[in-house]
């Protein structure tokens, strides 16, 4: 269900797009571009027009401060992370965490409840069981007793939290709780903050692919975000998407997978099953307010597939957009709210 290396809004492309013609226009505002490496990826932050009594060099570092916050907070791929101590932990005693460290399980686990299980924040142990987490690669599936001895620790409603105390509590001692569906977004949403604050209004906020979006580009017009085609062969855009304070991400089955005996296994796992998920939907956009938000659902609609992800989303009145295969190629899938969004 999740993975580093889920990247389907590419990142080249996206920046390409945002800067489109823009070497020929004598009027285009000056865009300062931040960059630098976090979270086991890298991020780019683009403002447009500047502002005077800001120094790029502090709030680049600034960014770099917030990012390093969230990975003590919230990595598994470091000892000393706060999640990786409850992960350590077995216990199924109230432990105490930090404000910050409930509130992120306490989002994600809404996430769960509303998606039915579809999203899972504790969906770790068969991630890393299919070879796509901190464990390390495989090169053959996992037996049918060894997914369901790692079924035993996965489960949403195994894991309690209690904010109003900053409490959490583990029903199995060595469940294994992994933000890595909604970290990234969250990470962009922190960056927006920070750059709110700091009076910054036209800019784009890009990490691991996941994107936040305010105001204009230097052309005075929405930002163009590209969508790329779900080929494993070739990387180009699928379709082109100009939208404006908002946030943008998008979940796909075809950029991190194995082969054995020749299947194609994607890392895309379904908690429900503990096993890859086969159905034919390629991809799937999200965009909203919460960059977290649209990270942590573009992964559950995914997993939901061609006919109960776009019910879901049309239902809680999601912008969502799904490309599925079929025998002519690709075919679109557009929620009302999404339909709503690209004709503005």
């Amino acid at each position: 269900m999740i993975s580093a290396a889920k990247l389907i809004v590419l990142r080249s492309f996206t920046l390409y797009l945002a800067l489109l013609t823009l070497g020929a226009c004598d009027h285009a505002s000056p865009q300062t571009d931040l960059q630098g490496s976090a979270l086991g990826t890298s991020f780019v932050v683009s403002v447009v027009g500047f502002p005077a009594e800001l120094d790029a060099d502090v709030l680049r570092q600034d960014i770099l401060d917030v990012l390093g916050s969230l990975d003590k907070l919230a990595s598994t791929w470091r000892d000393d992370s706060e999640l990786s101590a409850l992960n350590a932990a077995l216990s199924i005693d109230w432990v105490s965490v930090s404000a910050p460290f409930c509130d992120l399980l306490e989002r994600s686990l809404e996430i769960s409840r509303i998606t039915k299980g579809a999203f899972d924040p504790t969906v770790g142990p068969l991630v890393n069981l299919w070879g796509f987490g901190p464990a390390g690669t495989i090169s053959k599936p996992p037996t049918d007793e060894d997914i369901v001895a790692a079924q035993h620790r996965v489960g949403f409603d195994l894991v309690e939290v209690d904010c109003k105390e900053q409490l959490v509590r583990k029903d199995v001692p060595d469940l294994y709780v992994d933000f890595s569906g909604w970290a990234k977004g969250h990470a962009v949403d922190l960056v927006a903050e920070l750059l709110d604050s700091c009076g910054v209004e036209n800019y784009m906020v890009e990490i691991g692919g996941e994107l936040r979006i305010s105001g204009h580009n230097r052309k005075g017009r929405k930002w163009a975000i590209g969508i790329e085609a779900p080929s494993t062969s070739e990387r180009v855009p699928h379709a082109i998407l100009h939208v404006t304070d908002t946030s943008v991400a998008t979940s796909g089955d075809y950029r991190n997978y194995f082969e054995h005996d020749g299947r194609r296994y994607s890392h895309t796992i379904d908690p429900r099953t503990g096993r890859p998920v086969t159905h034919s939907l390629a991809a799937v956009t999200v965009v909203d307010a919460s960059a977290a938000f649209a990270d942590a659902m573009a992964t559950a609609l995914l997993v939901l597939g061609p006919e109960d992800g776009p019910e879901l989303a049309q239902e809680l009145g999601i912008a969502a957009y799904f490309l599925v295969r079929d025998a002519s190629g690709i075919r679109e899938i557009a929620t009302p709210d999404f339909d709503t969004l690209s004709a503005q």
